[in-house]
């Protein structure tokens, strides 16, 4: 269903996407407004993001408001990843912020200035059929971002706009040229936004207390201890290096047991699996019984076919069809029917 132009408030980061994304809206007629969140992050970073969206801003002569949501995300992101990763779980703060944080904040904004929709630069996509919303994969597969985006509210969804949907981020990136666009050349934000190349170890370490500090052992499934370590925050399922464990053929992370203080460890064939456990499932688009789907569980895992077996009313445990490798508790699991998102939920270390 085609939208007709009105307006709309657009998340600026500074940065390419969100720019080409205004860029595109104001050209095909929207009254575009920019919003930038503002999260934690050195000096230097939060006055160079504030310079590159001014500049942007300016650029689209479009006005620009500054949000402070500095202390909530602190509160609804940074805190739960130290916690779980104490807890033995490997956290997707990305999938967090956006249901919590940034969504929320923008359609908040927004209805402040009874402005009907919001745009970000997100690589995905959605259809309206009637009053039902599809969440898509974006067309440049090196860039989807629908993963990140399964737990936003779906009436926020309903009123979400992704200009840049259906481009190929070289496209972008030629086109913002083209038109003289300054924020092409701007750094790309990272993954985790807010350790800003620092090892994730040291903000666990720094705000975890003395629960950070708690040693353990590697061990093998039979019980034999192989060596011990210093907090299972420093291990995710699958990692290789950093155990110093003598052997002939290298030991991988195979489970966490956070109550023992135990790295479980294996060879590389044990790290595979075929049935992942997802717990606070968010549905989208709920089936009414048991589906083959595909799933992806992590970002930059290709999504690999199975079933989808209904548990709870939000658990579900997800059957691949092949072993899969590390499949790791704390991530997201996320389904699809084809290029249409389904739902996801977290992956349980039960």
């Amino acid at each position: 269903m085609r939208i007709n132009p009105s307006t709309v408030v657009v998340a600026l980061s500074g940065g390419l996407d969100s720019s080409f994304a205004a860029a595109r809206l104001i050209e095909a007629g929207w009254r575009v407004r920019g919003l930038h969140l503002v999260l934690p992050a050195p000096a230097e970073v939060l006055d160079a993001r504030r310079k590159a969206v001014l500049e942007a801003a300016g650029f689209l002569d479009i006005e620009v408001e500054f949000l402070d949501l500095t202390q909530q995300f602190i509160d609804g992101v940074v805190s739960p990843f130290v916690s779980r990763y104490l807890k033995g779980l490997t956290p997707n703060p990305c999938v967090v912020c956006n249901e919590r944080i940034k969504f929320p904040a923008l359609c908040r904004y927004a209805d402040t200035l009874d402005i009907p929709f919001v745009a970000t630069g997100h690589y995905a996509g959605h259809e309206r059929t009637g009053e039902t919303i599809k969440l898509l994969r974006g067309s440049d597969p090196l860039k989807d971002q629908s993963y990140f985006l399964h737990r936003v509210d779906i009436r926020c969804l309903a009123r979400t706009l992704f200009p840049i949907g259906t481009l190929t981020k070289e496209h972008c990136r030629n086109e913002a040229l083209a038109i003289g666009l300054n924020a092409a050349d701007f750094t790309e934000s990272q993954e985790i936004c807010f350790l800003q190349g620092t090892d994730y170890r040291r903000l666990v370490e720094h705000l975890g207390g003395q629960a950070a500090t708690a040693p353990g052992q590697f061990v093998t499934e039979s019980g034999e201890v192989l060596g011990n370590h210093q907090g299972i925050h420093r291990f995710t399922i699958g990692q290789r290096h950093g155990m110093g464990i003598a052997s002939a053929r290298p030991y991988y992370v195979k489970a966490l047991r956070p109550e023992r203080g135990d790295v479980v460890v294996g060879r590389r064939e044990e790290i595979f699996s075929r049935d992942a456990l997802a717990l606070q499932f968010k549905w989208l688009r709920r089936p009414q019984s048991d589906v083959r789907f595909s799933a992806q569980i992590r970002y930059r895992h290709r999504a690999a076919p199975g079933l989808l077996r209904m548990e709870e009313q939000d658990q579900v445990r997800f059957i691949f069809d092949e072993p899969q490798w590390a499949v790791t508790p704390g991530q997201a699991l996320v389904c699809y029917d084809g290029e249409t998102v389904v739902g996801g939920g977290w992956i349980s270390n039960q």
